[in-house]
């Protein structure tokens, strides 16, 4: 499996889900908008996990070979991938202020993976239960339009995955309502160390690891 960041909310994740020899399955998260500043990704995919964008969005206009586009709650089956989504909301008011947002979970490789979106509150005992031993988290740490870093540990915490990979944070160039990494690091204790240019890895490589934070660079 291949993880890269491209900024805010925007990963590419590359898997093989029926094994290898197999043909890749491409799945994209919440492509950065043109507000952002930041150059939405563009090529083939397979799925798109929007968990607070409109379907609609100009951002998507780049991806190419009509992939399959899951923006609300529920279960799915795509490309041999299993994905649950699950109700939360933007804010601490029942999505009053800035609206809902779907927590996904997706399973490929034998690794189960869990993307927050833009979560803004604390998550329920009964959803973290729900969402179940996580391998791979991805979190917002930046504050802003997403629940805050000493919050957000709270969610890593309850969840325990083996790996943590932050997104949403402040970077040279970038137009977003966020933090710069540092105070969710001062939050969780986590060092500042060099980005890793993407996440190369099979699921027997993630043996013995807990809580541990990866940040990747912005492809």
């Amino acid at each position: 499996m291949n993880i890269q960041y491209y900024g805010d909310y925007c990963f590419k994740i590359t898997t093989k889900p029926a094994g290898r020899a197999t043909e890749d399955v491409v799945i994209f998260t919440d492509l950065p908008g043109k507000s952002t500043s930041i150059r939405s990704p563009f090529g083939h995919a397979d799925i798109v996990l929007l968990s607070h964008l409109d379907p609609a969005d100009d951002a998507l206009s780049g991806l190419k070979d009509d992939p399959v586009i899951i923006h609300t709650p529920g279960e799915f089956a795509a490309k041999g991938v299993g994905i649950l989504g699950y109700p939360s909301f933007r804010d601490q008011n029942g999505g009053v202020d800035r609206g809902q947002n779907t927590v996904f979970v997706f399973d490929s490789e034998d690794v189960r993976l869990a993307y927050l979106g833009a979560i803004g509150h604390p998550l329920d005992e009964k959803t973290v239960e729900r969402i179940g031993d996580v391998d791979i988290l991805f979190v917002p740490v930046g504050g802003g339009e997403a629940l805050d870093p000493k919050k957000i540990d709270g969610i890593i915490r309850d969840i325990e995955p083996k790996l943590v990979i932050p997104m949403h944070y402040a970077l040279s160039g970038a137009s977003i309502s966020a933090e710069g990494r540092e105070t969710f690091c001062r939050e969780t204790g986590c060092k500042v160390a060099e980005d890793l240019p993407k996440l190369n890895f099979k699921k027997k490589d993630l043996d013995g690891k807990s809580m541990e934070i990866v940040f990747l660079q912005k492809s």
